[in-house]
């Protein structure tokens, strides 16, 4: 017997049907619910509403587990790549060896911009800030590649426009940085692998080329990869939502990366290291901070703890907080803020009042404090942040469209406004 919930409404009972998970889930399907009673849901912010049903990832924020097709993070993290990932996340499975070869060779063949596409760096000041101009370029992709707009994609112009995407916002990303200090841009080179050919675009100047070590490598590549997916985020959600309309991909994830622009989304670990820099120029009293996001009077609170689904530890604090611990051990980084960095941590999980409100490191606070000891500018970490965060939306993106239950983003509402009036001519006003 299928399980239904019952909701009663004027005196009628209405059932529904239960929706149940692989993971024993729970859900009520409400699809039909205002056609049946003119009645619909309030669920601001969405904390309580599915959108979809989705199997590239699963989140169980009371337990702090994740896991990308069913992959715990912590195995992915520990020997997987970014790029054997981004596989697994768009396709669902893990690549062969041959597979994992091409998807990679056709990143380098895609690296580079279209020459038209360079002109447009020139017409941007100098100053703006690169999540703009990184959602502009990518948008701006659909004019150079005409062919891949259409509704339906067969499966190799899907895969065609994946690798442009997934390869090209490495270029346009550091290209962006490049402008951002007035140096000349370096063109993606076919020696070096993924996250190598990135930091040399950003780093390598006319006067010295970057040096790139296994440590900064793996250390990003840890940020990539737990970034890569997190469910329906913001960002995902809004790159499902335009994608929902048949806008082509290019498109939809140009949007995701202005969703990710906020400072609640893809900007938090901007306004971590903003923080830090606050407590420093204060004389580095951490318990002066402690107090004010304490004081009820006061809407002061602290960046990089606590979660909107994390009910416990963020699993993908632990795994990059290891690898901060390595990277600054190996680099020998002596930075003051690192130092705040570490004894806030210490401080906000001693006292009481953060554990009573589980209110415990996030990636976030991990990741800006690791982007800055690599010598990534506090404008790019959202930058990054999309960079890793690409594969995700591609998957999101094919999954919808794949779905033939899927229907355009519609959302209702509650109208609070007046009641119907009269137009009065503005002499009579």
């Amino acid at each position: 017997m299928e399980e239904t919930a019952k909701i009663i409404l004027d005196g009628k009972t209405y059932e529904f049907p239960v929706i149940t998970g692989t993971e024993n889930e729970k859900a009520i399907d409400i699809t039909q619910l205002r056609a049946e009673t003119s009645y619909i849901t309030l669920d601001n912010g969405f904390a309580n509403t599915g959108s979809c049903t989705s199997s590239i990832t699963f989140l169980d924020g009371e337990k702090g587990v994740l896991r990308y097709r069913g992959i715990p993070i912590e195995q992915i993290a520990e020997k997987s790549t970014f790029v054997e990932t981004s596989y697994l996340l768009i396709y669902g499975k893990l690549p062969t060896q041959d597979q994992l070869k091409k998807f990679a060779q056709s990143f380098t063949k895609h690296a580079p911009l279209h020459d038209d596409m360079l002109n447009f760096f020139n017409g941007y000041p100098k100053d703006g800030h690169p999540m703009g101009l990184l959602s502009a370029m990518v948008c701006s992709l659909s004019g150079y590649y005409p062919d891949l707009l259409k509704p339906e994609l067969t499966d190799e112009e899907f895969e065609s426009t994946a690798a442009q995407l997934l390869s090209k916002v490495r270029t346009i990303s550091a290209y962006t940085y490049k402008k951002s200090i007035g140096q000349p841009m370096v063109p993606p080179r076919e020696d070096l692998r993924y996250i190598a050919n990135f930091l040399n675009m950003m780093f390598t100047t006319p006067q010295k080329e970057y040096e790139i070590t296994n440590e900064v490598i793996q250390a990003l590549e840890a940020l990539l990869i737990l970034h890569a997916d997190h469910e329906q985020n913001c960002s995902t959600s809004t790159v499902r939502l335009v994608g929902s309309s048949w806008a082509n991909m290019f498109a939809s994830v140009s949007a995701g990366v202005s969703a990710l622009w906020g400072p609640l989304h893809g900007g938090a670990n901007q306004k971590v290291v903003e923080m830090l820099e606050d407590i420093q120029e204060a004389g580095g009293d951490i318990q002066k901070f402690l107090n004010k996001a304490k004081d009820p009077n006061d809407n002061y609170r602290l960046m990089g703890f606590g979660h909107r689904v994390y009910k416990n530890f963020d699993p993908r604090a632990k795994i990059i907080k290891k690898r901060a611990s390595d990277l600054f051990n190996k680099l020998g980084v002596n930075d003051p803020l690192l130092e705040i960095a570490v004894k806030l941590e210490e401080a906000v999980l001693k006292d009481d009042y953060f554990a009573q409100r589980k209110l415990y490191p996030n990636v976030d606070f991990y990741s800006g404090i690791i982007y800055k000891a690599i010598g990534i500018p506090t404008v790019m970490f959202p930058v990054l942040f999309a960079i890793g965060r690409m594969p995700g939306w591609i998957a999101h993106w094919k999954e919808m469209k794949e779905n033939p239950k899927s229907r355009i983003g519609r959302p209702r509402q509650v109208y609070v406004g007046p009641n119907e009036r009269n137009y009065i001519p503005i002499d009579q006003r």
